[in-house]
């Protein structure tokens, strides 16, 4: 009998696995120790994207590390001198990203593009532990860890050639934090919306009454004192205002689509490298980007909307508010570099670690996204600049994915949060009481 009931419960190594591979108890190695499976994979995985980026080995396409060797460490040189770059406008970030760009000088004793790349790995290895720390609590999976496993390699070496990894640490931190105290929720939001504006976005899923009141208070005293501090800290802390506001249509955006399409017709306009990036300059691309500009407005007409007719939080409701936001966000941006996938990344590996979390459509979509998005960059962005039928399809296939999970996730958020959306179907995870946004998760 005691065979008998060992042999429908889940063994220890399956509930590691990345969710539905592999049916309960046909694992076979049931006997490992929490995490180490992951933890294996990651470790593979990551030495990879390191050599990588060093430079040991190359699949082709550009090489992403020059943004690192060259336009980081010149940003570095000119912070050194008690500047922020003012000159630069390239330089399209808020005051934090400082920090980011200066941090290897706490690694004096390797190069600086070296010190990033070691930079990044830490954090990235801060956000496994992290999800696989919250997989031992109640309600809570290891499902979250396998979807950070799997999805930042897919991105390639961009991954570890940009800042954007550190920034979804903290939005990943704030998150897991938030379950139990809404105040450091608050404050990490705000941190790192100092580095990239979009972590700010975590705050919009806090339940209502005393926890908002909590984060959204913390958030707003931590963001005060921190945008003083740089203010005062170098001059031209917040010159980066106007290079966003002049930006244009980047090729990778979903509204460069019909000028990619266009250009088969015989559109007039251009390709240039502008504020950073590569832009269409033309006939009618500033219309198309007033109208992305009005696509995010709408996105933000919806999520108040959401938020004062949301009723039922669950303690998974913050992740599930953040990744819907971040996703309409990133998906009706005037740019969509390959780097702003690993946000969407954090935030789908937070979601799948709550147990009723939900949000598995969407992930999945996020993670093919992202390997979409390794193909279309760095391997074929001469065919996307181009307009060639290759580089366009990646483009429709990688912006439609993201189109369809932004879809899906705010389907899925308003159903589960606003009352009478699912009238006459089975109720869902129960709403969450309490001073705290999860006292189960205690």
């Amino acid at each position: 009998m005691r065979a008998a009931a060992m042999a429908g419960r889940p063994s220890r190594g399956a509930g590691l696995l990345p969710y539905g591979l592999l049916p309960y108890g046909s694992f076979p190695y049931g006997s490992l120790p929490y995490g180490l499976l992951p933890c294996a994979v990651w470790a593979l995985t990551r030495a990879a994207l390191l050599l990588w980026v060093f430079g040991v080995f190359t699949l082709g396409g550009l090489d992403v590390t020059v943004d690192v060797s060259v336009i980081y460490r010149g940003w570095y040189e000119t912070l050194l001198t008690g500047t922020y770059p003012l000159d630069d406008v390239t330089w399209q970030y808020p005051p934090g990203a400082a920090l980011a760009i200066l941090s290897p000088a706490l690694l004096p004793f390797f190069a600086y593009a070296s010190a990033f790349y070691v930079l990044v790995l830490l954090c990235d290895a801060l956000v496994l532990g992290l999800l696989l720390y919250a997989g031992r609590r109640p309600g809570i999976r290891a499902a979250g860890a396998w979807v950070w496993v799997v999805g930042v390699p897919l991105l390639g070496p961009t991954v570890y050639a940009r800042y954007d990894l550190m920034v979804t640490a903290v939005a990943v931190a704030a998150l897991l934090a938030g379950v139990r105290h809404p105040k450091v929720l608050g404050a990490l939001a705000a941190f790192g919306a100092l580095l990239k504006a979009w972590p700010a976005l975590v705050l919009v899923g806090v339940r209502r009454g005393r926890p908002t009141r909590a984060a959204w208070s913390a958030a707003a005293l931590t963001a005060a004192g921190l945008a003083v501090g740089f203010a005062l800290w170098m001059p031209g802390a917040y010159a980066f205002l106007a290079f966003q506001r002049d930006r244009g249509t980047e090729i990778e955006s979903l509204g460069a689509l019909v000028f990619h399409v266009w250009r088969q017709f015989g559109w007039e306009g251009r390709v240039e490298l502008r504020y950073g990036s590569m832009e269409f300059l033309g006939p009618h691309v500033e219309l198309v980007s007033t109208l992305a500009l009005g696509l995010a407005v709408a996105a933000l007409g919806w999520l108040l909307v959401w938020r004062l007719r949301a009723r039922d939080f669950a303690a998974h409701t913050p992740a599930q508010a953040a990744f819907t936001a971040v996703l309409l966000f990133t998906t009706t941006s005037r740019v969509i570099s390959p780097q702003y996938v690993v946000w969407l990344v954090g935030l789908a590996a937070v979601c799948l670690a709550f147990r009723d979390g939900g949000m598995v459509r969407p992930a999945v979509l996020v993670l093919v996204a992202a390997g979409v998005t390794v193909l279309e960059f760095p391997f074929c962005f001469a065919e996307v600049v181009a307009s060639d039928a290759w580089g366009v399809g990646l483009l429709f296939v990688r912006n439609g994915l993201l189109v369809a999970a932004s879809v899906i996730a705010a389907r899925r958020l308003w159903r589960e949060t606003v009352p009478g959306a699912r009238s006459g179907q089975a109720a869902g995870p129960q709403p969450v009481h309490g001073n705290q946004p999860s006292r189960a998760l205690r």
